[in-house]
């Protein structure tokens, strides 16, 4: 019993977000005792955007924070934050009256069985439709339930465990990141980059789908050789003690649902045509989400109160990243208030400034995927980044959208490795495959995944923005 005591109090817990964040908020707030306060000119171009005006620094009477202004921080932070917060509540919610109706589980189970008999096809039909939900809608969490049915579905056609979690998995993240208009991450980084929502769209979408291509590819392969030889799976053993189940025993789409379904298409329709056509933003775009949400609970003969129940629920699915998104301004008030987000910028434009062109783009990106090992969240990253990597590329010359593609590439690829990326370690739970065996199979993927995001961000800011 002493033994097990112990091993338990020996188990390390990693910090949880909200810890995480607020050790940051302490540990700036020390740090700015001990940094110069100071501060740019900023002027307005003609495009409307605030800018920094380089060769204007200069300093400025020191503001420290008190002990008890830390705590007030956190309050501040939420209040600046509070257009996005809501946003992802309100599309969050919209998004949990869709899930109530079961669609997307019935489109799912639609799909198998026409596949049944065309293996290989599966793969890039079921990734390119998580994919694509994961670039419109931001869908990550939501992808979990799928392992439970694509799982069984690639061991009935041959192939194993692996396959079956990565179709889900590496399908939905190569949305997620690669994304032309995911409102979680470009939408909430061009926001807080004064840009446009959704500008860019036609760039992002072809960078999408050279990501999807290779990862589609990847995953064929391997599924190849599995079918060929069952023993070259890196989970065989594990797979031959599974139960066998029939997978494909899901409900197919009713008439009801097929009209949901519609429901959403147009949505993500006209969410693109209002982006680009009329300069919506996130209070348009939040509304026409709440609008789906009503014409769904409706068209699916939802009572009035299992709508607003539903909505509540998705909404509750979001509270983590909505609030993670004000900690992180929490951050940005203390540098702001201390006067001291100038004085890091000048330092890191000084540093940087002899640096190749091309390089200082590289560099943005690889510290956003530094942070994303301490900051999972990506509309919680864009919050704690952004505010800084947008003056930051405007000293160095590197453009707002390029700043921004940085981001949801540094953001996104570690989803899939990183032991701090909560869906992932979730779908390996229920898909029975453990950490190690995942990241031997994956890490090529990763290092290819990685190199493509750096040579969209070079290209992007050498040759397009």
């Amino acid at each position: 019993m002493s033994n097990e005591v112990s091993t338990s109090k020996k188990k390390f817990q990693f910090p949880h977000v909200f810890i995480i964040l607020f050790g940051f908020v302490i540990l700036v707030s020390a740090i700015t005792y001990f940094i110069p306060a100071g501060e740019f000119e900023r002027e307005t171009n003609a495009d409307g955007r605030t800018i920094v005006v380089d060769g204007t620094y200069s300093s400025v009477d020191a503001s420290p924070i008190g002990f008890f202004d830390i705590f007030q921080t956190i309050h501040t932070g939420m209040v600046q934050a509070s257009e996005i917060i809501f946003f992802i509540f309100l599309v969050g919610g919209a998004f949990g009256i869709l899930r109530a109706t079961n669609t997307l589980e019935s489109a799912f189970g639609s799909l198998s069985k026409k596949l049944v008999g065309k293996e290989l096809w599966i793969i890039p039909v079921v990734m390119l439709f998580f994919s694509v939900a994961g670039a419109t809608f931001g869908m990550a969490e939501e992808a979990i339930p799928f392992i439970l049915i694509m799982v069984p579905v690639a061991l009935m056609m041959g192939f194993d465990s692996i396959v079956g979690t990565a179709a889900i998995l590496v399908g939905v993240y190569s949305g997620f990141t690669a994304a032309f208009m995911n409102p979680f991450t470009v939408g909430v980084a061009q926001g807080i980059a004064e840009l446009p929502t959704f500008s860019g769209m036609s760039v992002r979408f072809i960078f999408w789908l050279v990501y999807l291509g290779v990862s589609i590819a990847y995953v064929m392969i391997y599924a190849r050789k599995v079918k060929n030889d069952p023993l070259k799976s890196i989970v065989y053993e594990e797979d031959q003690k599974r139960e066998k189940t029939n997978a494909l025993d899901q409900p197919t789409l009713s008439k009801r649902q097929i009209v949901i379904l519609a429901i959403l298409i147009l949505t993500l329709v006209g969410l693109a045509l209002g982006v680009t056509l009329q300069g919506w933003y996130i209070t348009e775009i939040a509304g026409l989400f709440l609008l789906m949400g009503v014409l769904i609970g409706i068209v699916g003969k939802m009572k009035m109160n299992k709508i607003a129940e539903s909505f509540v629920k998705g909404c509750e699915e979001l509270v983590l990243g909505a609030l993670v998104v004000g900690f992180a301004y929490a951050i940005l008030v203390v540098l702001q208030e201390t006067n001291t987000i100038d004085t890091i910028l000048y330092a890191v434009s000084n540093i940087v400034s002899g640096l190749p062109s091309g390089l200082s783009a590289i560099g943005m990106y690889l510290t956003q995927s530094a942070l994303n090992f301490i900051v999972p969240s990506g509309s919680g990253q864009a919050a704690l980044s952004m505010p800084i990597m947008t003056p930051l590329g405007d000293l160095l010359g590197v453009d707002r959208q390029t700043a921004v593609l940085a981001f949801q590439f540094g953001d996104g690829i570690s989803n899939i490795f990183a032991p701090t990326a909560g869906v992932l370690m979730a779908a390996l739970a229920i898909a029975r495959i453990s950490y190690v065996k995942w990241i031997k199979w994956i890490w090529p993927l990763i290092l290819i995944q990685y190199a493509l995001g750096a040579i969209f961000v070079t290209i992007a800011h050498l040759f397009i923005w």
